[in-house]
């Protein structure tokens, strides 16, 4: 490469000096691995677990978790609460906010949904 000059130190090269166009081309080309090395680190830790935008959304918006993944799954509350084997009413108080489930009730409702039960906290 031309334009390029070496500072050496006891007959070894040391320090360069590089043309700006060199060093910023560097520059860039260094954020760019830096990049990739923060993609890579979050795709290794990917659980592969997402919440869909209707789902969030319906969570911003003041749904419970709950009934926001029932909704999203077309499920009724009978069918949901026949399938975490808990009443309907009872569903219900959680889906208001009137009770909260034990962790044992949030674990059958998010095997029911298909989703991690830290999914459906509230």
């Amino acid at each position: 490469m031309s334009g390029i000059q070496f500072i050496e130190r006891d007959g070894k090269r040391e320090y360069a000096i590089v043309p700006m166009e060199i060093f910023e081309r560097l520059v860039q080309v260094s954020g760019a691995i830096d990049d990739v090395a923060l993609y890579d680190q979050a795709k290794a830790a990917d659980d592969g677990a997402r919440v869909p935008d209707e789902v969030a959304g319906a969570i911003l918006e003041g749904m419970h978790p709950v009934k926001a993944w029932r909704k999203y799954r077309s499920l009724t509350q009978r069918a949901l609460a026949e399938e975490a084997k808990i009443s309907k009413p009872f569903l219900s108080q959680i889906e208001s906010g009137k009770r909260v489930g034990t962790i044992a009730v949030l674990a059958a409702l998010a095997r029911a949904l298909q989703v991690p039960v830290d999914f459906l906290a509230d």
